[in-house]
């Protein structure tokens, strides 16, 4: 017998829960290849020598250079720091937030359902397990079809909560590296962040300075 045909035949031995448990595998596996695509997107358009240019920039008072050079970046911190550049005379921190927010929220895309996954699976697995019993015992005390089918209620019982734990397991493993990922990307994001408004705050004192210098007295 070949592979698929065990694979196939241990599927339909599971009983009609199997069907649900596939479909949440199947998203499961569509998430995961989603994320990681995004992911590999993100490392690709990643540009930390233009991020380093335009601490440069903003630290030579340059702030429309940067702000021109930041804007012409696919990389989402530079991104964020172009929006918060574009709004530096109402409200930087605000802006940054905003952008930040909205590049966060793609980062973190989708992992709620894999959180939902690795949650649902057991519990699917403890559904058949509790179906397989219930057909095992259904037919205890008919000698003639006993043994046959309180082997087949046990052994949907038992693949019904392999497979289950199975999804579970297989679905955490990429779930916490894409949230340690998230992590990862909130630091660099609140980072950048944080070295706009220090490098503006550190131009717009010396004008204060400046300005205060020449105010006429009374």
């Amino acid at each position: 017998m070949s592979i698929q045909n065990v694979v196939i035949d241990t599927f339909f031995k599971g009983g009609p829960i199997m069907w649900p448990i596939l479909a949440t595998s199947l998203v499961a596996v569509a998430v995961v290849a989603e994320r990681s695509v995004w992911w590999f997107w993100l490392r690709t358009k990643a540009e930390p020598h233009k991020l380093d240019k335009v601490y440069s920039l903003l630290e030579e008072g340059e702030i429309d250079q940067a702000m021109k050079l930041s804007s012409q970046s696919a990389d989402p911190i530079l991104h964020v720091i172009a929006q918060g550049l574009s709004h530096h005379h109402t409200s930087l921190e605000n802006a940054l937030q905003v952008a930040a927010g909205i590049e966060l929220e793609r980062a973190g895309r989708f992992l709620t359902v894999l959180d939902t996954i690795v949650t649902l699976g057991p519990l699917l697995g403890l559904l058949g397990t509790v179906t397989g019993i219930m057909n095992a015992f259904h037919f205890v005390g008919n000698e003639e079809v006993a043994a046959i089918k309180v082997s087949g209620g046990i052994a949907e019982a038992l693949i019904a909560t392999a497979t289950g734990l199975t999804i579970a397991i297989t679905t955490l493993i990429p779930l916490n590296f894409f949230t340690t990922r998230v992590s990862k990307f909130t630091f660099a994001l609140q980072t950048a962040a944080t070295n706009v408004e220090v490098l503006l705050k550190a131009i717009e004192k010396p004008e204060h300075k400046h300005e205060a210098a020449f105010t006429p007295s009374k």
